[in-house]
Parts: structure tokens; sequence; C-alpha cells
């Protein structure tokens, strides 16, 4: 099971170059507004997407309240990748967002 990380933590390592923030909601959900900055991969896309992704960087998983979150980061940690999840999603996220 994936490690969660706390909102704080993300703000901080969200502004290191090796981390990245991967949005794993659907297209309707990101258009409410995303973490600036994150890339969108809908969460079933995943799989057929992880040659896109750097297997140098960090990624910090997020959807709507955590659950598909988990499972992304899964995937990519048992592809070799570093991931981890927003504890709560984008429902606990205080912080700015882009739309």
């Amino acid at each position: 099971m994936a490690i969660e990380i706390g909102e704080e933590t993300l703000k901080q390592k969200h502004n290191h170059k090796n981390v990245e923030v991967l949005d794993v909601r659907t297209d309707e959900e990101v258009k409410e507004g995303m973490i600036p900055g994150a890339i969108h991969f809908p969460l079933d896309e995943i799989e057929s997407r992880l040659s896109e992704l750097d297997n140098h960087k960090e990624y910090v998983t997020v959807c709507a309240a955590g659950p598909r979150s988990a499972q992304a980061a899964d995937i990519l940690t048992e592809n070799g990748l570093q991931a981890q999840v927003l504890k709560g999603g984008m429902s606990d996220w205080s912080g700015s967002v882009s739309k």
C-alpha cells in the first residue's frame, strides 16, 4: 500500500524539480480545478501511459478523496516508480487550484 502524505508535506515537495503531482481524476473532475503544475492522467489511463513518466522523479498521486490515488500509486510502484498519495485528496486540499 502506498504511503500517504499530508498537504504541508506536498507543498514542500512540490517545490522540488524531481517531484510531480499526478492527478488521476476524470476529465470532468479536473475541470473544477487542479493543484497548480499537476499533470493529469485519468486512473483508467495510467497503465497505458507509464512510458510518459520519468523513473527519476517521485510522483504524488491525487484524486477526489484518496482511494483512486492509492490505486494509482500502487500501479506506479509496481512498475518501479516512486509514488506517494495525497491524504484526503482534493476534498482536503486547501491550497490554490488552477483551471
